[in-house]
């Protein structure tokens, strides 16, 4: 049974720093992209940002480029999103997702960061 769990939300000041983590269990990590999604209260979840099964090519949603990045490590099954310059807006629930484009798409049970201004 695949388990995606996240870990590293919290509370932080605007212009503060948080690491997120994924750990994943099930599924063979190193066959699969993985992403980063966020629903903001009263919203829709969001893309954020998607990294390849090994690394090579990841993608951002605008509101973020240059401020977060996302990384890998195989050899721990799991997927790491480092957000910086952290503004009120980017508070939300933060969902890690394996084969975010995929037919088969998990979706952890989301961690929330809270952005103070």
């Amino acid at each position: 049974q695949v388990q995606l769990v996240e870990s590293g939300g919290g509370l932080v000041q605007a212009g503060g720093s948080l690491r997120l983590s994924c750990v994943v269990s099930g599924r063979t990590f190193s066959n699969y992209a993985m992403g980063w999604f966020r629903q903001a209260p009263g919203k829709e979840r969001e893309f954020v940002t998607a990294i390849s099964w090994s690394g090579g090519t990841t993608y951002y949603v605008d509101s973020v480029k240059g401020r977060f990045t996302i990384s890998r490590d195989n050899a721990k099954n799991t997927v790491y999103l480092q957000m910086n310059s952290l503004k009120s807006e980017d508070t939300a629930i933060y969902y890690c997702s394996l084969d975010p484009r995929g037919p088969g798409r998990v979706w952890g049970q989301g961690t929330q960061v809270t952005v103070s201004s």
